[in-house]
C-alpha cells in the first residue's frame, strides 16, 4: 500500500484549537491502531505537524485527514513517498 507524507502548517493556538487537541488525539490514537496511519510528530514550535499516511490514493488520504477534528484549522502540504524506513525495537525478555 502506499505511503504518504502529509505535512501540516498550524496556526496559532487560540482557544478553539485547543479545546479540540483531546478529540485529535483520539482520533489519531484510533488510526494508529488501525494503521491508517503510521506517525505523528509535532515540530517544537508548534507551528508544523507531520504524519506518514496509508492510502490507496491522495484522496484516501483527503478521506482520512477530513476526519481530523482539528482539520479546518490545518493546512496540509500531501507527499506521495518511495519508501519509509523505521525502526521498531521490540525489547528483549529474560527468563531469569
Amino acid at each position: 500500500m502506499p505511503q504518504f507524507m502529509v505535512e501540516f502548517d498550524l496556526p496559532d493556538f487560540t482557544e478553539d484549537f485547543i479545546a479540540l487537541i483531546p478529540e485529535q488525539r483520539l482520533k489519531i490514537n484510533e488510526l494508529l491502531e488501525e494503521g491508517k496511519i503510521s506517525s505523528y510528530s509535532l515540530s517544537m514550535d508548534r507551528a508544523r505537524l507531520w504524519c506518514l499516511v496509508n492510502a490507496d490514493s491522495e484522496s484516501g488520504v483527503i478521506e482520512i485527514i477530513g476526519d481530523f477534528p482539528l482539520i479546518a484549522y490545518m493546512h496540509p502540504t500531501i507527499y506521495e513517498l518511495m519508501f519509509s524506513n523505521s525502526v521498531t525495537r521490540v525489547p528483549s525478555f529474560s527468563l531469569n
